[in-house]
């Protein structure tokens, strides 16, 4: 297979997997749906500049539909800039007069057939003018991640990093190219194809649903490492883990926190839910009893009780799942 065929290839699995993910964000319920929105069209943005730049390689496209293709990057600037501020500096809205950011897109998608794509000097200009617009707002998102990276999930700014370097490697090399430092034009598109394969990875890792959770949360990192030890230190001197009737309100109210809180403390740092924190501590106790000496004629359900658990069923599931033995099979191999 030539090489041009590979490149052609690899950048049409890259447009076809982005509109899977733009589909996916825009039907996505769970969430923030308005950060789920404003990264589905800087996506949908990026894709339609890189679509037409595969389509301009192989076919003969009209001057219009280029322009069509060069609109995208007058959409994904702003949508990257509103993203950061939902996701980053957790604003709440973005008002009204904020989406006059939207104008030179509609602007420029509206009279496309219009806007002269020709090669003539003039039509240079407005190329060069849309790839300034895409800086401008490349920087103003740079800022805010800088700005915000230390206060903010390490997943959070993991994906939003991974969308500033990948834009900023598709718009240099983009200008590269119209510099002749750069000969070849279709690369823009493999870039993109990167990002793309990229953040469908940190989303397996993490679904979004989880990463935007508490987008919008006034806590930041600092304050929730802390809330974090407090916690560990009440499980560690009080053993609240050994009460079965123990739940997120109670710990909650004792640590002086709001219960929806606690749980961000939870998710952020131990990427465990609440049960799956408690019965981490509840198994640590189990696997001591199981093998000492004091217990060994105890049955199960016994050191299941004295754990904490409700039932042995749930204890057993919960060890199996932690250690890949079952309690008995734990206890004999660890036999002195």
């Amino acid at each position: 297979m030539k090489l041009d065929s590979i490149i052609l290839v690899l950048s049409c699995l890259g447009l076809v997997q982005a509109v899977f993910l733009c589909t996916y964000l825009f039907t996505f319920k769970n969430g923030n749906k308005k950060t789920n929105l404003f990264l589905a069209f800087f996506l949908l943005g990026l894709t339609i500049r890189i679509g037409k730049s595969v389509l301009n390689v192989y076919l003969s496209l009209e001057p219009w539909q280029r322009n069509l293709g060069i609109s995208g990057l007058l959409l994904s600037g702003p949508m990257l800039w509103f993203y950061g501020r939902l996701l980053l500096k957790k604003e709440g809205v973005i008002s009204t007069k904020d989406y006059a950011h939207l104008l030179p897109f509609f602007g420029f998608f509206t009279f496309c057939y219009f806007i002269p794509n020709d090669g003539t000097k003039f039509s240079y200009i407005i190329y060069i003018s849309v790839f300034i617009h895409l800086l401008v707002y490349l920087i103003l998102s740079t800022l805010i991640y800088i700005s915000h990276k230390t206060k903010t999930d390490a997943t959070i700014t993991v994906i939003y990093r991974n969308l500033l370097v990948g834009t900023g490697l598709i718009w240099t090399f983009y200008m590269g190219n119209l510099a002749g430092l750069f000969p070849f034009y279709i690369g823009g598109a493999i870039f993109f194809s990167l990002l793309v394969y990229i953040f469908s990875f940190l989303l397996l890792k993490k679904p979004l649903f989880v990463v935007e959770k508490y987008a919008n949360s006034s806590m930041d990192k600092e304050t929730s490492k802390k809330h974090l030890n407090q916690l560990k230190s009440l499980f560690k001197n009080e053993q609240l883990y050994l009460d079965n009737m123990i739940n997120l309100d109670q710990i909650a109210e004792k640590m002086k926190i709001s219960p929806r809180n606690l749980s961000q403390v939870i998710n952020e740092n131990e990427q465990k839910n609440f049960s799956e924190f408690v019965n981490e501590y509840r198994i640590e106790k189990a696997k001591l009893l199981l093998i000492d000496s004091k217990y060994l004629q105890e049955k199960i359900a016994t050191i299941a009780y004295e754990c904490g658990f409700g039932n042995v069923t749930s204890f057993n599931i919960a060890f199996k799942s932690a250690t890949k033995l079952t309690p008995s099979q734990y206890r004999k191999q660890n036999k002195n």
